[in-house]
Parts: structure tokens; sequence; C-alpha cells
């Protein structure tokens, strides 16, 4: 069985708005020997799957630096300071979309990349979604909402156009817990 590496030492590196990055200095517990690695900590991120009442699934578009792409996704963010999960999961459905529920349930959490980040990623379900208030994005982002029948949530996955990793995997905690419906491949164009 693998045994945790034992801290030397570490560094904050850069702090940003959003992460922090880390310089750590570690021991091998399989022979003594020190390296060095770098860590990303990010706070905790959440990922909504809603779906308003006639089963249509609340998306949005929105540009990312990083890919230098426009993609579609659902509704996410990060925590506040001082924030649940839960209350994090309400406030970014409301601000990116307008949407809000009162049906909500904990699907299921990830790590998004333990090699390099410290941060979890827990996604919820928002049912019987309805459009309550415009939308109210952060000073950096900028949303178009989309809907899209829910049974099509596996096919937009299949085709690449949902390709964001943490999406993909909140849309199948949906899919493994019965939340959206399986539905056969679309025949090739």
């Amino acid at each position: 069985m693998s045994r945790p590496w034992l801290e030397q030492s570490f560094e904050i590196l850069l702090k940003t708005r959003v992460f922090a990055v880390r310089a750590l200095r570690r021991q091998s517990p399989r022979d003594g020997t020190h390296h060095d690695f770098w860590v990303i900590d990010p706070p905790d991120w959440v990922n909504i799957v809603a779906l308003t009442a006639d089963n249509q699934l609340v998306l949005v578009e929105q540009w990312r630096h990083g890919s230098r792409s426009v993609t579609l996704e659902i509704p996410g963010g990060m925590l506040d300071p001082g924030e649940t999960p839960e209350q994090a999961a309400r406030r970014e459905l409301l601000e990116e979309t307008g949407y809000a529920s009162d049906d909500w349930q904990w699907l299921g959490e990830v790590l998004p990349n333990p090699a390099i980040q410290s941060n979890r990623c827990a996604t919820w379900l928002a049912r019987d979604c309805r459009l309550v208030a415009a939308t109210h994005f952060d000073t950096t982002e900028e949303c178009v909402l989309r809907l899209e029948p829910a049974e099509r949530a596996a096919d937009l996955m299949r085709t690449g156009v949902i390709d964001h990793a943490l999406v993909v995997a909140a849309l199948n905690f949906a899919f493994l817990r019965g939340s959206l419906p399986l539905t056969p491949a679309s025949p090739a164009p």
C-alpha cells in the first residue's frame, strides 16, 4: 500500500484571487530521498446539474482562457469563504443562470487533479428549476444561457460538444444516480 510522503518544508510562491501556488519539499517514504513538488491551492468548487420542470438541462456557454475556446458547461464555481458547498451551488446557479430550485440533492465529489491541486469539486442536482432573476456575473465572467433536453446530455458528451472534464464527471454522477436518462448513441452524421 502506498504511504504518505513526509513534508519537510513549503513556501507560497504566488497568491492570486483564485489560487495559490506552493513549492513543497517532501521525503520519500520508500527510500528517504527528498524531492520538490508544486501544488496549486484553489478553493473548493461546485457544479450543478440543473433540470427544469419540463426536463431541460440548464447549461451555460462561456469563454475559457486556458483552452482559448467557448465551452458548454453546467453552472458552477468557487466556494466563497465560509460557504458550504450547497450554499455555493445555490448561489452559483442563481448568479450564472437566474434559475433557482427548492429541490437539491448531493450527487458526488471528485478531486479535480490530485497530482497538482489540493481542492475538491462537489456536484449537486437541482430539480424543478425555475427562472426567478436576471443573471449576475462576476467581473471576470460572461455566460450565455442555453437549455437542452436532458436526454441529449449523453450525446453532447459523446460528440465532444461538452468536453470539460469536471462537467463530464458531474453529468456522469447524474447518470449513475438515475437523475439523467441514458440514451443510445446518435447515428453518425
